[in-house]
Order: structure tokens, then sequence, then C-alpha cells
């Protein structure tokens, strides 16, 4: 499903600010693949989902999502394979339009766009359905603006907007790092019964290692712009935080010197 094959990032190149982000670096996902992202500051985690989106064009190496040669791609062309939730809850959404415009927005992705804003009933009714499973009272908000929204609730409704046409790939890029633990357990509750259910190919970075251990079914983690764990299925459940730490010094050459990601 996605083909990342052997990609390189350098920022600033030829000054003394240059930084190697991303080396030689390949990572494949079969479809339904689950891979959580772990890693310290710096160690590429961000620049590789960036780059897969298309926020900037890699230096060399190819991306493929379904077949597709995305690589020359530039990000607004790769919308239509890729659904992607931030780390702010206020992007990924419209905050000055009502909640039924930003879910028609979400229903649009990939069309031409249209002169209409009249919703037929039978799509209001979809979309209370959709907002219903959510779990917050928001199917019956439909015409309250999200800015209005919390935290929570907004980032759940953006999971629900790059979902909702289930794509090729979604990216969710710490998604639930700007939210208090309870609407945060709740995003990646839902995350998790959206996931599976659609069985959609997932790449999540996360700087939680019990939140990397916990969800999916693969874990890599990255180390100056390369992957150096890269786990999944049963060995990865098994796994416990030291576990992952001395399979990260093994690999890596060094400690794991991070505590954020440990603390989460």
């Amino acid at each position: 499903m996605l083909h990342v094959s052997n990609i390189s990032k350098t920022f600033f190149p030829g000054t003394i600010n240059e930084k190697k982000a991303l080396t030689n670096l390949s990572l494949h996902l079969t479809p339904g693949d689950f891979v959580t992202v772990i890693g310290g500051n710096g160690a590429g985690k961000s620049t590789l989902l960036n780059s897969v989106a298309g926020v900037f064009p890699v230096d060399r190496g190819s991306i493929l999502i379904n077949g597709n040669d995305v690589t020359k791609l530039p990000e607004h062309a790769r919308a239509k394979f890729i659904g992607r939730v931030f780390q702010d809850p206020m992007l990924g959404t419209a905050a000055g339009m009502m909640i039924e415009e930003n879910l028609a927005l979400a229903m649009r992705r990939g069309k031409k766009p249209g002169f209409s804003w009249a919703l037929p009933n039978e799509q209001r009714d979809y979309f209370r359905k959709l907002l219903k499973e959510l779990d917050l009272g928001l199917e019956n908000r439909l015409f309250a603006k999200v800015g209005l929204l919390s935290g929570g609730q907004r980032q759940a409704l953006t999971l629900l907007m790059a979902t909702m046409k289930k794509p090729d790939l979604l990216l969710l890029d710490e998604h639930t790092a700007a939210l208090d633990p309870r609407p945060a357990d709740k995003v990646l509750t839902l995350t998790e019964k959206i996931v599976n259910r659609d069985r959609l190919t997932t790449l999540m970075i996360t700087h939680n290692m019990r939140d990397a251990l916990h969800y999916g079914n693969r874990l890599i983690m990255m180390n100056n712009g390369q992957i150096v764990v890269d786990v999944a299925g049963e060995e990865k459940s098994r796994l416990k935080i030291a576990d992952l730490l001395e399979l990260f010094e093994k690999a890596a050459g060094s400690e794991f010197a991070n505590d954020a990601a440990l603390l989460g």
C-alpha cells in the first residue's frame, strides 16, 4: 500500500545549518497495517510523514501509494490518496464553518468543487449517524460552528473527516499530543476503532512509548533519519518499554535519551 524506497532529505544543504533529516530510508506498509512511529527529537519522524504527505519534496528516492507514484506530486495532488490528522486541533477543520459544512467538504475531497451548499436530508442523516458513533453528542450540533468545540471534540471531528472517504493511507501526526489525558484517550480509542473497522493502512507518529506499544500491529523506531527498530505481530505484543529501549540501544549503539517519549 505504501512503498517508500531509499528516500533522503537534507535541509539547508551546503550551509552551517545543514541537517540530514532522512538518509536512504525505506519503508513498506501492507494493506491494513497500523504502524506506530516513535523516536527522539530530530529523529526524522515528522520529516518522514511530511515527505509522504508531499509537504516538501525528497532529494532522492521514491514514494508510491497504492501503486501510484506520488514522489513528484505536490501536497494537494496527494489528498485523494491520503487522510491526515495534525497535532494541532485547530488544523484540519474550518473554525468559522458549521460541523455539517466541514463534513460536506470532507465528502467532496478529490472531487471538482460545486456551487451548491444545500444538503439533502439523507446526507444530513448520514452525518448524524457518523457523529453519533463518536459518542460526543455532536450529532445534535450539526449547525454549531467548529470553532466552538473543545480540542478533543475538534480532533475527533478531524479524525472522522480524514477517514470518512476511507483513504488509501491515513497519516496521524502526534494527533493527541496537544490534548489533555482524557480526551487524548478518547481520540486514541476512536482511532483504533475506525482503523480496525475499515482496515485503514495507517502511519501514526506518537511521542508516547506506551501508546506506541499498545496501538497498531507494527512499531518502528527512528534515529538520525533512519529506522533502527522494526517489530510487528506477536513480537510487538510481547514488548515492554524496557525491551524496546534495549532493542534501540543495540540497533543505534546509544541510549534513548528522550524522557518525554518515555512518560508521554
